[in-house]
């Protein structure tokens, strides 16, 4: 998978098209992330204990195909490339070349 969590994305499909915002969780197996601010759905829950039910907003996670990975150095939105440096992968951006980790 090329985005992780922490990378800075920004959707370009959707709802939600032109949102940035900061990866919160991967899931690999499903193609799909879940992105701070974005994609936000109601979801309503149980008492349980001492913790009070009610309404509350989570993260859905969307399609890895609809976000792109905005560029820490360049700040734009790019493709990511790997770069293989004394036997090791290393994330590059594919407009300016540089690493991105």
């Amino acid at each position: 998978m090329k985005i992780k969590k922490n990378d800075k994305v920004q959707v370009i499909t959707g709802k939600d098209k032109g949102r940035t915002g900061k990866v919160l969780k991967v899931i690999a197996e499903e193609g799909r992330l879940a992105i701070e601010k974005v994609n936000i759905v109601k979801k309503h829950i149980k008492a349980k204990g001492k913790e009070p039910g009610g309404i509350v907003e989570i993260e859905k996670p969307i399609d890895i195909s609809n976000v792109m990975l905005v560029c820490p150095k360049c700040k734009k939105l790019t493709r990511v490339g790997y770069k293989l440096e004394d036997d090791k992968k290393i994330r590059i951006c594919k407009k300016c070349t540089k690493e991105i980790d």
